[in-house]
């Protein structure tokens, strides 16, 4: 009887899809959807915070009250970061690295404990034909990245940029196409970096999905505004592209992206923001509040700044120190109840900014239907909102064609 393996994922995209090439590679074991019921859990972990960590680690220890008799391993960033902590107290069974997962079920066959933890430098070569319990397909098109944010531990634990051959990439849209996927989510660590080591780029990319029958839209995971040129807003026209992009801006303090080290200035960024919104998008980004250095005025500056950006949706975060980076050295720290009331009023901000949005695109809404529960379907449409939907037949898995919805408060709602 074949052991069976559970796998927990945390963090971005790009981990649910390194979740998915390992259960692709596991030929010689079960997948098992309990953990109770596991002989081996796989952590796929994030160490993006130092409370990404505490998570992680929480979570081990909480397995192991549920399930003592389970081997724990130790996948993703964390491992990289973690791994060899871990592993010398103890406290898991095996550690396997980035370079290693496609090589999980020849590493679960050990049975002595394992540190595998291979290289940054690795390429995935899974060609990844379906998706356990998804509606929307993950492709990750790149791994590593070459900016060195102070406040970012990620290039040290995933390497740097590299990416994937297009004839890769494309074999797997197309299969996974053919089975039946209709929507696309480009990912990686910096998508936007994709083809520079390889002479091609995200938009001639995104032109070769846009040609391969089955594909209906077509999502990039998140770009810096650096990486957007004239090809790549050429697309935005196209009636295959995601009416949504998620740009990751950081700060709109020119002080405080100098001491981030980012590549971008509050100037630019509005530009090109305006000249995206003009095309009907609705536009997203990553914020952190509280980073050392962000004074009372700097804090001023940069919320009269957001309330400027056509901004509909936000991945806000309260900075948190990360050990071994440049930021977690500096000593001019936010209090954090000072940044907690930042995070609410950003928040704040930002939903009703959404709701703004979504009074005015309520009508003609191509939706795919992800889950259901009771009648009641859930899914998001072009631009990346949540929707709810009442009908009485079985539409999950389909798209629909939603004439008008409501706008409520953190959401939109129609009956089909």
């Amino acid at each position: 009887m074949s052991k069976k393996v559970y796998f927990k994922t945390f963090g971005c995209r790009t981990n649910q899809f390194d979740t998915q090439i390992m259960i692709n590679k596991l030929e010689s074991f079960e997948l098992s959807f309990k953990e109770e019921d596991a002989d081996i859990i796989v952590v796929n972990s994030c160490t993006v915070t130092n409370g990404a960590d505490s998570s992680v680690r929480g979570y081990i220890n909480s397995a192991m009250r549920k399930n003592s008799s389970a081997k724990i391993v130790l996948a993703g960033c964390g491992s990289h970061s973690k791994g060899e902590e871990l592993f010398e107290k103890g406290e898991i069974f095996g550690v396997m690295g980035h370079s290693e997962k496609e090589s999980i079920d020849r590493l679960l066959k050990n049975e002595d404990r394992f540190y595998s933890i291979g290289d940054l430098e690795h390429i995935d070569s899974t060609v990844v034909t379906e998706f356990v319990g998804k509606s929307r397909a993950f492709i990750k098109i790149q791994e590593g990245c070459n900016f060195r944010c102070s406040y970012c531990i990620i290039p040290y634990v995933r390497g740097n940029a590299r990416s994937l051959p297009i004839k890769q990439i494309l074999e797997q849209i197309t299969k996974l196409a053919g089975n039946g996927f209709g929507e696309f989510i480009l990912t990686g660590t910096n998508v936007g970096s994709y083809g520079q080591d390889i002479g091609i780029n995200i938009a001639k990319l995104i032109k070769e999905i846009s040609k391969i029958r089955g594909v209906r839209r077509i999502r990039i995971g998140s770009l810096e505004p650096i990486q957007i040129n004239s090809e790549f807003l050429e697309l935005l026209d196209e009636p295959f592209m995601a009416k949504h992009l998620h740009i990751a801006l950081q700060h709109t303090s020119d002080r405080m992206l100098l001491k981030m080290n980012r590549r971008n200035s509050y100037k630019s960024d509005l530009e090109l923001f305006n000249k995206i919104a003009s095309k009907d998008y609705a536009l997203g980004t990553d914020f952190i509040v509280g980073h050392p250095g962000e004074s009372d005025e700097v804090w001023s500056e940069a919320i009269a700044r957001v309330k400027e950006l056509p901004l509909t949706h936000i991945h806000a975060f309260t900075y948190s120190p990360r050990d071994n980076t440049p930021s977690a050295k500096i000593k001019d720290r936010v209090n954090g109840k000072i940044a907690k009331q930042r995070h609410k009023e950003l928040t704040t901000l930002i939903k009703e900014k959404n709701y703004e949005f979504r009074l005015k695109h309520n009508s003609n809404l191509t939706i795919l239907i992800e889950n259901s529960k009771d009648g009641i379907f859930r899914g998001y449409d072009e631009y990346y909102n949540p929707i709810v939907v009442e009908s009485k037949e079985d539409i999950k898995h389909n798209w629909i064609l939603i004439e008008s919805a409501e706008a409520q408060e953190d959401r939109n709602f129609a009956t089909y």
